[in-house]
């Protein structure tokens, strides 16, 4: 199952992150920290997104 949440982190993580970057520059913070910060935080959520994904497509076997 970690094998198919790697994976997943890899579309998640960068989904998340490249939204959490858009909605930083939508609501007017166009400095590199605010976008580094939001580019961590869609990182660090996609983790335990992957996660339970990755559980929910295991479960539908």
């Amino acid at each position: 199952m970690m094998r198919l949440a790697t994976m997943l982190y890899s579309l998640i993580g960068t989904t998340l992150a490249g939204s959490a970057v858009v909605v930083a520059l939508v609501i007017g913070q166009d400095t590199l920290i605010p976008i580094l910060w939001a580019a961590a935080i869609g990182f660090a959520v996609a983790l335990p997104v992957s996660y339970v994904v990755a559980k929910m497509l295991y479960a539908l076997k």
